[in-house]
């Protein structure tokens, strides 16, 4: 009979990016606003592609999942921590503890596994363009995108069991501004060895498959663009990559750093401030990223800003 968790303690008390009370305003601040962006650009990139049948092809059907992802992403740290910006206790129930850890699971998985799908559309948009539509069908891109959900819950679902399974009899203090995996083991009175093993072993299976499939994705891409005759040909080849190329680098880069990595060399410090990066500000990037080089976006947004303006 599996061992369930008998922990006694109750809550979590959270530290925060910093105990130094003169910068929570400060910081309260900043992450309002970073929150409002990116609740504005990824609802904002969410509409105008729905709203324009222009952008109603396999590569804007993944941005929109991706902004959906971000909003929900985002949504999981930023309330929670801006409140604890401004309450003198920063703690969290461990139900609470856990379902944020949870969620976390899920969204960080699904946009990683998401970001492998949009390489994969890019690969077959420029190496195999007269048979693009043939391959990215409807129910192919809502397969690739169900996949990237799925994979994200039973990531989440084993890590979260193994949670569960474990005692925490205190101390009950996180060194996190969220709670996530690897500082809740730091505080478990069971044996955590497995946990941290399935930890690793997950991040990195999940992250080899995906950096896989963006590397296979993007040598095809390149040997498509090295054979199209012209410069300008093979610029507007590329730039139908970068922003994705972009969006990649910053993500892996980021998980990477907070993850696989030992945990005889992890630095609660240092993984906080790569940890603002991708759960705060990439989200916040992301349509910025995917709008700004990006013809096609830029035509629809300047269309329906036009059709709303009376003549």
């Amino acid at each position: 009979m599996a061992h369930w968790n008998q922990t006694g303690v109750k809550e979590f008390l959270l530290v925060g990016l910093t105990e130094n009370p003169d910068l929570q305003i400060p910081l309260f601040l900043i992450f309002t606003f970073i929150y409002f962006i990116t609740l504005v650009g990824n609802w904002g990139m969410i509409v105008l592609i729905w709203l324009n049948t222009q952008l109603h092809t396999p590569m804007y059907f993944f941005l929109s999942n991706l902004s959906f992802c971000d909003i929900c992403y985002s949504t999981v740290f930023a309330p929670k921590m801006l409140v604890n910006f401004l309450s003198e206790r920063k703690s969290s129930t461990f139900s609470g503890c856990v379902l944020q850890s949870f969620f976390f699971a899920v969204y960080v998985t699904t946009e990683g596994i998401l970001l492998s799908m949009m390489a994969y559309d890019r690969y077959v948009a420029i190496a195999n363009p007269l048979l693009y539509t043939v391959i990215m069908t409807q129910r192919v891109c809502i397969l690739m995108v169900l996949v990237s959900y799925l994979g994200g819950l039973i990531n989440s679902i084993t890590h979260t069991i193994g949670l569960l399974k474990l005692d925490f009899c205190g101390p009950n203090i996180v060194n996190h501004y969220f709670c996530d995996i690897p500082p809740l083991l730091r505080l478990s009175c069971s044996d955590a060895h497995t946990n941290e093993m399935l930890l690793l072993i997950f991040s990195g299976v999940i992250a080899m498959l995906t950096f896989i499939i963006v590397m296979f994705s993007y040598v095809r891409i390149i040997i498509a663009i090295q054979r199209i005759g012209s410069a300008e040909g093979r610029h507007k080849a590329f730039s139908t990559c970068a922003s994705h190329l972009t969006a990649v680098t910053l993500f892996y880069g980021s998980v990477t750093f907070s993850y696989i990595q030992p945990s005889s060399q992890y630095s609660l410090d240092q993984e906080k401030i790569s940890a603002v990066f991708y759960t705060l500000v990439i989200p916040m990037l992301n349509p910025m990223i995917y709008s700004l080089r990006n013809k096609d976006v830029k035509d629809a947004a300047k269309r329906s800003i036009l059709w709303r303006i009376p003549t």
